[in-house]
C-alpha cells in the first residue's frame, strides 16, 4: 500500500513462495534464483524492491547491487525501496535501519551503518564495489531479447563484470 494507495493488493499463494525463495538467498541456503513469473504478478516489486529494504531491515551492513536494463527502470527500483524504508511502519519494524544522509542519491543510498543498495543499469559501471547481494531484474528490453548480440552483450557483461562483485 505504501507504493500505490489507491491500488487494492490482491494476496496469492506466488508471493508467499517468492518471499520464501528470497529468504533463502538472504541467509545463503539458495545461491542462485531466478524467478520466472508473467508481467504484473509484482516480480519487481518483491525481488527490486522489498527484498533489499528487508534484507536491510535485518541487517543495516549488507551491500546489495542491483541491475536492470534502464538506468529509468533501476532508478525506479531504487525510489520504490527507498520510499519503503522511510515510510513510518518500516521505521517502527526495522528500527535500527536508516539511510544516511552522507549518501543518498537517487540511484544509491548507504545505511548509517555501511551498508546499501547501488543500483545500475547493465553494461554501467561497478568499479570499485563489491555486493553480499546480486539482482538483476529484466537485464534485457523485450525487444532486444531475440537479438543475438544484444544478449551476448548482457551475458558478457554479466559474466565479466557483475558477477565478479560478489563476495565470497
Amino acid at each position: 500500500q505504501s507504493l500505490s494507495p489507491r491500488q487494492p493488493y490482491l494476496h496469492n499463494w506466488h508471493i508467499e513462495a517468492i518471499g520464501w525463495h528470497l529468504q533463502q538467498c538472504a541467509t545463503g541456503a539458495i545461491k542462485r534464483l531466478l524467478i520466472a513469473l508473467p508481467p504484473r504478478s509484482l516480480k519487481s516489486i518483491c525481488a527490486s524492491v522489498a527484498f533489499p529494504a528487508w534484507a536491510l531491515g535485518q541487517d543495516p551492513t549488507k551491500r546489495i547491487i542491483c541491475a536492470s536494463y534502464s538506468e529509468n527502470l533501476a532508478t525506479k527500483h531504487a525510489l520504490d525501496c527507498r520510499a519503503l524504508m522511510e515510510s513510518a511502519w518500516y521505521r517502527r519494524i526495522f528500527p535500527h535501519t536508516r539511510i544516511s544522509k552522507q549518501k543518498n542519491t537517487e540511484l544509491n543510498f548507504l545505511t548509517t551503518h555501511q551498508g546499501f543498495r547501488y543500483s545500475t543499469s547493465v553494461g554501467g559501471t561497478l568499479t570499485g564495489r563489491g555486493g553480499n547481494l546480486i539482482l538483476v531484474d529484466d537485464p534485457i528490453k523485450p525487444e532486444d531479447a531475440l537479438s543475438d548480440s544484444k544478449r551476448s552483450s548482457v551475458n558478457e557483461w554479466f559474466d565479466r563484470t557483475l558477477y565478479s562483485r560478489l563476495d565470497d
